[in-house]
């Protein structure tokens, strides 16, 4: 009578920079775009686990921490031939260990969702996945006495206060690390005064834009402005941005070539759904984020 063979339980770490050619490969298995690169500038930003089975990392789990009570995890990622083992769930319970009683937030597709859930994740806003290849500049409209520039090294520290009060998360490490990494920013200016900023850079297929944080304006005009700039730098080329659900130019995006091609659910823990389901600070609007694990 022969028997079914059971697989050992896999063994569990910390993820070092010596992993992520084998979690790119992994990125690559379930069809995400990030690059080795893209891979590279999350770990540096962040912490997280790896499953291994016999010397092979199946599994990935990633996670940020953003000032004394902050922080998002992503990049959770079981290689599609070990499914079904309760990988991912373990990966999540050590990164939850991690963060401890840290507000966390992260992006579930529908197929994650139900085990956040029961790891104590509950939903608070949405977020659209917006790309296409850019076939032509769009008209970039500004309002009436605002400029738009080049951002440069004087305006960081006002770069990265607006960005942590767009997403509601201390940007004073992040920012910084991504403008390495970013091809530039570019900053809408009245009288003196920022009123608004965006980045692009590198990221999968061609081009990401994001952050981009902006004080409201009619019709979201400033964003509408920057997303603008970084289109005209890019004709020709593939680009993505993240739009936070209730943004306002949601509708607008397809007119510019980039369409809405996938939709996930922002949850929260340690906190009430209430409590971030809106924007928060109400005087700057994030219309972009950085990318879906760090939001």
């Amino acid at each position: 009578m022969s028997e079914t063979a059971v697989k050992p339980a896999p063994q569990y770490r910390r993820f070092t920079v010596d992993d992520i050619d084998a979690a790119h490969g992994l990125s690559v298995a379930v069809r995400w775009p990030h690059r080795p690169e893209d891979w590279r500038f999350a770990v540096d930003a962040g912490t997280g686990f790896v499953a291994e089975e016999n010397g092979v990392v199946i599994g990935t789990a990633l996670c940020w921490k953003f000032g004394a009570d902050r922080a998002t995890l992503g990049m959770v990622i079981v290689s599609p031939d070990e499914q079904g083992r309760g990988i991912g769930r373990k990966l999540m319970e050590l990164v939850v260990e991690e963060l401890g009683e840290r507000v966390t937030f992260l992006h579930a597709t529908p197929a994650g969702q139900p085990l956040y859930e029961k790891l104590g994740f509950t939903a608070c806003g949405t977020l659209t996945q917006h790309q296409g290849t850019v076939e032509q500049a769009p008209e970039l409209v500004l309002l009436q006495g605002e400029t738009l520039r080049v951002a440069t090294a004087a305006d960081l520290p006002a770069l990265i206060d607006l960005a942590s009060r767009g997403c509601g998360l201390d940007r004073s490490a992040t920012l910084p690390a991504l403008l390495d990494v970013a091809q530039g920013g570019v900053v809408l200016e009245r009288n003196g005064e920022i009123t608004g900023f965006a980045l692009a850079r590198r990221f999968g297929r061609g081009y990401a834009i994001g952050p981009v944080v902006a004080a409201p304006s009619a019709d979201h005009t400033r964003a509408k402005a920057l997303v603008s700039h970084w289109l005209a730098q890019h004709v020709g080329n593939f680009v993505r941005i993240d739009v936070p659900g209730g943004a306002g130019i949601e509708a607008w995006l397809p007119t510019v070539g980039l369409v809405p091609v996938d939709a996930v659910v922002k949850m929260v823990r340690n906190a009430s759904a209430a409590q971030h389901s809106g924007e928060p600070d109400a005087a700057w609007r994030a219309y972009g984020i950085i990318n879906q694990a760090m939001a």
